[in-house]
């Protein structure tokens, strides 16, 4: 009986043995599998280091210039894209990871002087992200270092662009202001590229103004204000003029063509009224100068007139009935002269 109930202990021990050691395989597996891969998610970019060389970089996308630099550097570090499961040598490989997203920076308030020496309180904020991973772990490692980073040149950059313009055009200027921030953007993200980061953007959260240059500052503005006003006023004004000579141009140019066209065709009827004249009178010259004399009594003789004339002139032929040979019949009595005109004027001779 002692001899079975030891064998049963011995074989149980010897069972408990081998799940404990199962298990532990187990376990060890599951570590393993657990270091043998990792997980890339959407908006991550990951590097891979064995023995602290970078073997290969995990990015989402990636540009033209980015891929360029990672081949430049001839140092045959894979690349590949998108997200997923990425393996890895278990215990060897360590896999440092950052966001590919947009990362805000607040830099704390600025001192600057402007051109003309005025003293600014700039409260920037800059929006970044990474765009080479591998640089960016070469340059900085941790994104605190890179901040710190950009705040130095943003620093720099913000005296160099606010030091070649006036206080009240950095105030009161939008177009001016937003000039120097795109030009302060361009070359702090041309500065960085380099080292793995691109600047978005860069604007002005805040501006303060020291109280003893307030008022300086607030006179300038006004001045520049009343300029530029005075500048409007003057642009209309000329515009003004400008519209008004146009106009009148245009009415002198309008009116003298209307009246070299009426002449036109009043010339076009007179010589039309000439030539009807012509051809009908062409055709009876005794006639002609029979209407013509008859044209000439008409404007020559009115009411009251005295005329001293010979006898034998052309004129008197048919007004005093003296004979011409003009091939025409002689009107022998012409109907009376009209009465005086009741000044004592008597009959016409």
């Amino acid at each position: 009986m002692t001899t079975s109930a030891t064998n049963n202990k011995t074989e149980n021990k010897k069972g408990s043995g081998k799940l404990v050691f199962v298990a532990i395989i187990v376990i060890l597996l599951a570590i393993v599998a657990g270091n043998s891969f990792f997980l890339l998610y959407e908006g991550e970019s990951a590097i891979v280091m064995r023995f602290g060389r970078i073997e290969s970089v995990h990015m989402n996308e990636i540009t033209y210039e980015v891929h360029s630099q990672l081949l430049a550097r001839g140092d045959n570090i894979t690349i590949t894209t998108g997200t997923g499961i990425r393996f890895k040598i278990p215990f060897i490989d360590n896999v440092v990871k950052y966001t590919s997203r947009l990362i805000p920076y607040d830099s704390p308030p600025t001192e600057v002087l402007t051109r003309d020496r005025e003293r600014l309180f700039f409260d920037n904020i800059a929006v970044w992200r990474i765009i080479n991973p591998v640089l960016f772990y070469e340059s900085y490692q941790t994104i605190d270092r890179a901040k710190q980073r950009i705040n130095d040149i943003l620093y720099a950059e913000i005296r160099v662009g606010v030091g070649t313009h006036d206080a009240y055009q950095i105030i009161s200027v939008r177009e001016v202001s937003n000039a120097m921030l795109t030009e302060i953007t361009e070359r702090v993200s041309r500065e960085l590229f380099y080292t793995g980061i691109e600047v978005i953007d860069i604007r002005i959260r805040r501006t303060d103004l020291p109280l003893e240059t307030f008022n300086s500052i607030h006179g300038r503005m006004n001045a520049e204000r009343h300029r530029v006003a005075a500048e409007n006023r003057a642009e209309g004004e000329r515009e003004n003029y400008r519209i008004r000579s146009e106009t009148d141009r245009q009415v002198a140019y309008l009116i003298t063509g209307a009246e070299r066209t009426a002449e036109e065709i009043r010339g076009k009827g007179d010589a039309r009224a000439a030539q009807i004249y012509n051809e009908a009178f062409s055709r009876n010259p005794q006639f002609f100068e029979f209407y013509n004399l008859l044209m000439t009594y008409r404007l020559t003789i009115g009411s009251g007139t005295t005329l001293v004339i010979p006898l034998d002139s052309p004129f008197a032929m048919y007004l005093l009935g003296v004979q011409q040979d003009l091939g025409l019949p002689i009107v022998n009595s012409l109907p009376p002269p009209p009465p005086g005109d009741g000044n004592g004027n008597g009959d016409d001779e």
